[in-house]
């Protein structure tokens, strides 16, 4: 190996093999040499954001739709400290991703110096390591870190960048980059005593989580459910892994009319949880007291007080082959019942007669986008609405933060998805109050010239606070978003905004938006009061 080399034409050349194609940030000095090497580097490319955290939260989507780490910067102190909204988000969403930061050179750690403080206690509870780079062990300290953020649960690995080394010499290295080891099977007596519960199990559910999505998995959950012919739940971020028409899809955990869902899984006698993330739900909150727990992941069950009849721990996929392997069994579901209740469920999600509301804005969207299209979204009502009512074709084609469940992740969502699947239509649904956290972000989408459409829910009112205000029966206080009712303006940023206050306004206007050239804001003037019948509904009785 080439000992000639600067540590910081070797850093992006070891970024490039492990497959990153974009490095998203907010420069500092100490990037200077960083940055010119990612200049004259081909097929790898520095983005700048407005907002570290923005810059974060593009990595960790980056991360989890190429399966490769994304990667972002920040600088000392406060660019350290504005890029943990984004690397907390890799971690509890389970985004692969490499966070880097400046860091003080030997001599000035433990000192007391502007901007000073330990970035390797800041990011030590928000990622699953944090290092840091020296000279003599560049490629090594990035390839583990890689293979640590993509095995098992995926996640966040902070390296710090000790000011000053970008320009020294590398050192001397062989290490080649290999991808995590497969997982090792689970144990094969759990297996067998799982199919064995299984089928003799009265009323049987499957639940699908966000580790079933990584584990790809989708068609084998499928053929379960088809071959039993019991319900499915899944996930909010596990969208996509059953259609909604499919004959054993029963719903969404925890988002809108979710107590119509709980319907059915309040009957389960046993639950085989497939991938499932308590990151996103706790057991605790929805499942039958009765109910017996066959869990199927890479990682022991988080469970307290029920009975957890088996945790097979291991590769998911030949977990699933195990159960399919065994005989097909009779069970005792009432499955025209449960797809009643959910077609009853799907009704009360349709668009009404009482105005425009989020019900039609999502109707007519999900009309526009092609099938092929991802659809971003960020925290707020809209998310437990989309969460249930969406159709979405497979994983990873509808995006949100249900483990970290930031605002303002929508727009940085979308650059990101954009930038990794530049061949596909997107867009972005978000709240009004999401919007103001992370708008600087259109001069980041316009810059790049990114066909993309921001559908803008103006409401305002933080929806889903008002709405456990008025639970409280407490008087509606530090709700209203702004002063005016409406953004305003025929641009933000450069990006074209179109408003539209009824349904066929708001179809003409996105149909527009999906044939521009760059970004464009699709303002959409609705009611939120729509959302106080169908959201925050009780999982469990």
């Amino acid at each position: 190996m080439n000992t000639d080399k600067s540590v910081a034409v070797t850093l992006v050349q070891a970024l490039k093999e492990i497959g990153v194609k974009h490095v998203f940030g907010v420069p500092s000095g100490g990037w200077v040499d960083y940055m010119e090497a990612l200049r004259e580097a081909e097929g790898i490319e520095f983005v700048l954001a407005t907002h570290e955290g923005g810059a974060a939260l593009m990595a960790a989507v980056a991360g989890a739709l190429s399966g490769v780490p994304g990667v972002c910067f920040g600088t000392f102190g406060p660019g350290a400290t504005n890029l943990t909204t984004g690397v907390g988000a890799a971690q509890l969403d389970r985004q692969p991703m490499i966070a880097l930061s400046d860091e003080m050179p030997a001599p000035m750690r433990g000192r007391t110096t502007q901007m000073g403080i330990d970035h390797q206690a800041l990011f030590a509870p928000l990622t699953k390591a944090t290092t840091r780079l020296t000279a003599g062990a560049v490629r090594a300290t990035l390839f583990e870190a890689a293979r640590i953020a993509m095995q098992e649960r995926p996640g966040a690995v902070h390296v710090g960048l000790p000011v000053g080394l970008s320009a020294e010499a590398a050192g001397p290295e062989s290490v080649q980059f290999a991808p995590p080891e497969p997982l090792p099977r689970a144990d094969s007596a759990l297996l067998a005593r799982a199919a064995s519960l299984l089928a003799a199990a009265e009323r049987p559910l499957i639940a699908v989580g966000l580790g079933a999505v990584q584990a790809g998995v989708a068609a084998q959950i499928a053929a379960l459910a088809e071959r039993h012919d019991i319900p499915v739940v899944l996930t909010p971020m596990a969208k996509g892994m059953l259609a909604e028409d499919h004959p054993s899809y029963a719903g969404v955990l925890f988002h809108a009319l979710s107590d119509m869902v709980g319907q059915t899984h309040a009957q389960a006698d046993l639950v085989v949880a497939v991938g499932y993330d308590p990151v996103e739900f706790n057991y605790e909150a929805w499942l039958a007291p009765r109910a017996r727990l066959v869990s199927l992941d890479v990682a022991p069950a988080d469970i307290k007080g029920y009975d957890l009849a088996v945790d097979a721990v291991g590769d998911i996929a030949a977990s699933l082959a195990a159960l399919l392997a065994a005989p097909a069994a009779t069970h005792h579901w009432d499955m025209e019942a449960m797809r009643a209740r959910r077609a009853a469920m799907f009704a009360k999600l349709a668009p009404g007669n009482e105005g425009f509301g989020p019900k039609a804005a999502l109707a007519v969207l999900r009309e526009i986008l092609p099938d092929d299209g991802i659809m971003a979204c960020d925290v707020g009502a809209h998310t437990h609405l989309i969460g249930q009512l969406w159709p979405t074709p497979g994983p990873r084609m509808q995006i949100m933060t249900n483990g970290w469940s930031t605002m303002g992740y929508g727009i940085p969502a979308a650059i990101a998805a954009k930038l990794t699947c530049p061949e596909r239509p997107v867009c972005t649904v978000v709240g009004d109050g999401g919007f103001l956290m992370t708008v600087g972000e259109l001069v980041t989408a316009q810059r790049l010239g990114l066909r993309m459409v921001i559908v803008l829910f103006t409401d305002n009112d933080l929806a889903l606070i008002r709405i456990k205000q008025q639970k409280k029966e407490n008087p509606i206080y530090g709700t209203v978003v702004r002063a005016a009712s409406r953004l305003g303006g025929s641009s933000v940023f450069g990006v074209p905004v179109l408003t539209a206050s009824d349904p066929v306004e708001f179809r003409a206007h996105l149909a527009r938006a999906f044939a521009a050239d760059g970004p464009v804001i699709v303002e959409a003037l609705l009611n939120s009061r729509e959302y106080d019948a169908v959201v925050l509904k009780k999982d469990k009785a």
